[in-house]
């Protein structure tokens, strides 16, 4: 039971983290760019930095790039039809290639053109704008909007804002901005083996090229190591660890000072040392494997009991949390055999007998 409830709570914690993680770089992983062209101090999507327009035919120029579209990403206020307010995030496509468009479910890409056009995105926040049809108007800025698709996304958002499409200058239109505009350039590589090349030429004009993969992991490690959220899950499963380790530990060592007589016995008949040392690791090994499977069922399925009844929950399970979890547990029947170990070698059959 203690090795349970320590591998549930680590299982559980190290699965939120993970969701998180995956959350916070949804709109990367949904756009699907091979390379992004951004500025070096920008560590995630929501904090972008825009970009000098003169970049944009900078990239298109050098050699290996296929083509480079940008786009825009910004929040608004959006006042539904019932006269409520919510926050949404909005993402300008490139006018003329929707480079990074969704996949949609609902309606035809092309009318995205039409006016006043947006496309929701059907996710956990999709209910927040009231459940949108095709034809559902609402305002932004004092500007009408009209709902002309219905997209799937690989990934919902970690904030719990929902998500319209629109093309670039209509985002620039409904959306105060800045001088310059270009959150982000997409670019499309001629070849693989074109993308060193294209990341060395980005860098020497003072900006930063990332493939898909590297700019997934900047998230990651952004939210890692310069928030207090992984501190926060690591104390706590550190703590869990702890908690595993000290019931695991406890009754293990009362378990063997209740046999103790019985050990000695074995060791009286003529048992090995190597022998007892074999039957408490076997003992150890098959309740911490058995702790582990509760553990990590009773995690699972609690997770999935949140997920249909929470759809922003967004713990996920991956080979890391399990891993990490098993190590961990490995440890816990390491030290727990270690203590009943010393204690059975230290036994003389003579002090028993005698006893």
């Amino acid at each position: 039971m203690g090795i349970t409830f320590a591998v549930f709570l680590m299982v559980m914690m190290t699965s939120m983290f993970s969701g998180i993680l995956a959350r916070a770089a949804s709109t990367v992983v949904n756009v699907g760019a091979r390379v992004w062209v951004l500025d070096p101090a920008v560590n995630n999507v929501s904090s972008s930095i825009p970009l000098p327009d003169y970049v944009l035919n900078s990239v298109r120029s050098i050699k290996g790039v296929q083509y480079a579209e940008p786009i825009y990403f910004g929040g608004a206020l959006a006042k539904l039809d019932n006269g409520t307010f919510q926050a949404v995030s909005i993402i300008g496509l490139d006018d003329g290639t929707l480079y990074g468009r969704p996949e949609l479910t609902e309606g035809n890409i092309e009318n995205i053109y039409a006016e006043n056009a947006f496309i929701v995105v059907k996710d956990a926040e999709f209910n927040k704008l009231g459940n949108p049809k095709i034809g559902t108007e609402f305002e932004i800025n004092d500007h009408r909007g009209r709902v002309v698709g219905i997209a799937k996304v690989a990934a919902s958002s970690l904030f719990g804002v929902p998500t319209l499409y629109t093309t670039y200058n209509r985002a620039l239109t409904y959306i105060p901005t800045t001088r310059f505009t270009n959150s982000f350039l997409l670019v499309e590589p001629k070849s693989d083996k074109d993308i060193p090349f294209i990341q060395h030429e980005v860098q020497r004009m003072g900006y930063q090229a990332l493939t898909n993969e590297q700019f997934i992991q900047k998230i990651s490690d952004f939210y890692k190591y310069q928030t207090g959220m992984g501190i926060n899950v690591l104390l706590m499963t550190v703590i869990s660890f702890i908690v595993g380790l000290s019931i695991s530990g406890q009754t293990f060592y009362t378990f063997i000072l209740e046999n103790l007589e019985k050990f000695g016995a074995l060791k009286a008949i003529g048992a090995k040392g190597h022998e007892l040392v074999s039957m408490i690791l076997f003992q150890a090994t098959f309740t911490s494997l058995l702790g582990y499977g509760f553990g990590v069922g009773l995690a699972t399925s609690l997770m999935i009991l949140a997920r249909l009844r929470l759809p922003d929950y967004a713990a996920q399970v991956s080979f890391y949390n399990l891993g990490l979890a098993f190590f961990m547990v490995m440890i816990i029947a390491g030290i727990s055999s270690y203590i009943g170990i010393r204690k059975v070698l230290q036994i003389q059959p003579f002090d028993i007998f005698r006893g």
